[in-house]
């Protein structure tokens, strides 16, 4: 038997209950449309959000490692352009050397190649000196080498190797004070020229080794990144689907809760008719 009570509505407290239950799902199934995350701060759920900050911070340490090796992979295209440079530059100068060892050329000829070998020899010097990038120079000799991350929490790195190219070195071993002046001069730097350019072709491809090393470090990196960020999607990320239909579904659980908890309300209004 019911119990007609005007301090006491029993079916009104467990409509309210049950609206006020659905009134918290729909609000968080909207935070989840509005915002596209299911978990997207700590009160959603501490454990998943605590997993996901960890992983963003690694992919944040990911995007560190690829600005690293971009500045690493920049420096050495420098140095490669520039040595490609004084490569060109050794084949005009033993062209001219080579012109000039003939025993028949004319004095005004011979200065006239003299002067041209002099201004690419000195064009070597110019080039080294502005091969520069984010301040490393990888063929003036100033830097032995350029490190770049490898890792997130920045323990591993790649490195590659300068090659000195400046005039009277190892690698380039032009003079500063060669000239093709006279058939002798000529005759005997040609092999100089020809070693010069050997060693340089050499350089250039152990600059492209490095270049590669970065390259293929930089790739790893992205798809590392990517990973993480995919997994951080599976971990926080709304179903669109899932919450639209959910949405609809307790949108109508609140519409006949408010029914219910109206009719509930309506019922101590009988108890006046025991009066009557």
């Amino acid at each position: 038997m019911p119990n007609f009570s005007v301090n006491t509505n029993t079916g009104a407290a467990t409509a309210l209950q049950y609206l006020t239950l659905t009134q918290g799902q729909l609000s968080a199934t909207q935070s989840h449309v509005s915002s596209g995350f299911k978990v997207a701060n700590a009160r959603d759920d501490g454990a998943i959000y605590a997993i996901a900050q960890n992983q963003r911070g690694n992919v944040a340490g990911y995007q560190s490692v690829l600005n690293s090796l971009s500045n690493g992979t920049s420096a050495v295209d420098v140095a490669l352009s520039a040595g490609q440079s004084i490569s060109d530059l050794l084949i005009q100068m033993k062209t001219k050397a080579l012109a000039a060892a003939d025993s028949s050329l004319d004095t005004a000829s011979r200065q006239a190649l003299n002067a041209n070998f002099v201004a690419l020899r000195d064009q070597i010097t110019t080039i080294v000196k502005n091969a520069v990038f984010n301040g490393f120079n990888l063929v003036d000799g100033s830097t032995n080498q350029v490190t770049a991350l490898a890792s997130a929490d920045g323990t591993r790195r790649v490195t590659a190797s300068a090659q000195k190219m400046t005039l009277s070195g190892a690698i380039v071993t032009v003079k500063t004070t060669n000239t093709i002046s006279t058939q002798a001069k000529a005759s005997t730097l040609i092999a100089t020229i020809q070693t010069s350019l050997t060693n340089v072709n050499s350089a250039l491809a152990k600059l492209s080794a490095g270049a590669a090393k970065f390259s293929i470090q930089s790739t790893f990196a992205q798809k590392l990144s990517d990973t993480l960020t995919s997994g951080i999607g599976n971990l926080v990320d709304a179903n669109m689907a899932q919450e639209s239909a959910r949405l609809q579904a307790l949108q109508v659980r609140q519409q006949l809760g408010i029914q219910a908890l109206s009719i509930a309300n309506q019922a101590p209004q009988t108890i006046l008719s025991l009066f009557q």
